[in-house]
């Protein structure tokens, strides 16, 4: 077993205690592994919300289906159109090409595993997220990292009316 990036063949083990952690004002996310490169490929981690924390705009993968586990608390989630409320021990997957976006839920915190079937280099995306957050790097690197990432963000009505009954 090996904590870094492996082929497919190779299991990935991390430990709690050993995981990196990327944190910004409003959640702390725990990077927990990544393997191989393509479509054998897979990026996990754990993100932890705070109350009222933003999370994720509405965007979409064109390659990789993005699973929600929520370990605790409620994450509110756009999928399409539709905005829903996942509990402790729900599960959620969501398919290439379909617009979604994620914050926790009004008046509670999340903790959620994440898990990407391909691998991305996600986790430079997440700490690049986190830069951004934390006012360490420029908005703009989000959006020229859209291809690199596979990550696209999109308007989206619904999430926007959500987010604003909740505020």
């Amino acid at each position: 077993m090996t904590d870094d990036k492996t082929t497919s063949n190779t299991p990935v083990l991390t430990r709690h205690a050993d995981a990196e952690t990327c944190a910004d004002p409003s959640s702390v996310m725990r990077l927990l592994g990544e393997g191989a490169q393509g479509d054998s490929g897979f990026t996990s981690y754990r993100s932890t919300f705070a109350e009222g924390a933003v999370g994720a705009p509405a965007h979409f993968h064109t390659r990789a289906t993005e699973m929600f586990f929520v370990l605790g608390g409620a994450l509110r989630v756009l999928v399409d159109d539709q905005v829903t409320i996942l509990r402790e021990g729900d599960f959620l997957a969501v398919p290439p090409g379909t617009p979604h976006a994620f914050a926790a839920a009004p008046g509670a915190t999340a903790d959620v595993l994440f898990v990407f079937d391909r691998h991305m280099d996600r986790f430079a995306y997440l700490r690049l997220l986190g830069r951004v957050m934390r006012g360490e790097a420029d908005p703009k690197e989000i959006a020229e990292s859209a291809e690199r990432f596979d990550n696209h963000y999109v308007e989206s009505a619904a999430w926007r009316a959500a987010s604003a009954a909740s505020s």
